[in-house]
């Protein structure tokens, strides 16, 4: 968090804003060198920052708040990683899929592989269809009404008969 007192700081030791020191403290680099070559673009920017100095640190500060958000909570700036696509850091969503499915004896849902794979609800549903489909796993609805999909060849012993009872 960028503080308004380190930032008047700055300004003060910058000759009054004209090396635009503050500016590189709250991340406005490319002003801050405008500043440097300029002298404070020629002062009145050094009492434009004088006056709306608290702003600045405030919207640097929601702007830092924003990229830790969107990017990577621990750091500051930066591009997220990225991720195959419906996949969990490198996992296609076809491996994402068997491995929940082979942690519950065989079945699995598209809720249980959306939260897995981090992935939309919608997408989840579209490719555990589609592998319906192309004959490598069953639609099963359960006695509550949940559907879930069944691999065969993960199953568990008995779980055909079970599957009433889930």
């Amino acid at each position: 968090m960028y503080s308004v007192s380190v930032a008047y700081l700055l300004w003060f030791l910058s000759v009054f804003g004209m090396f635009g020191f503050h500016r590189f403290y709250i991340g406005k680099i490319g002003t801050g060198l405008l500043w440097v070559f300029t002298g404070g673009f020629f002062m009145f920017g050094s009492v434009y920052d004088f006056l709306t100095l608290p702003r600045q640190v405030e919207e640097a500060n929601i702007l830092a708040h924003y990229r830790r958000s969107l990017y990577n909570r621990d750091r500051l700036v930066g591009p997220p990683q990225r991720r195959a696509p419906g996949g969990i850091k490198g996992e296609s969503l076809e491996r994402v899929i068997l491995k929940t499915a082979k942690e519950n004896s065989g079945i699995t849902s598209a809720s249980e592989v959306a939260l897995e794979g981090d992935i939309p609800l919608e997408t989840a549903k579209k490719y555990l269809e589609k592998l319906v489909h192309d004959g490598f796993a069953d639609i099963k609805v359960t006695k509550s009404g949940a559907i879930v999909y069944l691999f065969p060849e993960l199953a568990g012993p008995g779980i055909h008969e079970n599957l009433e009872n889930f």
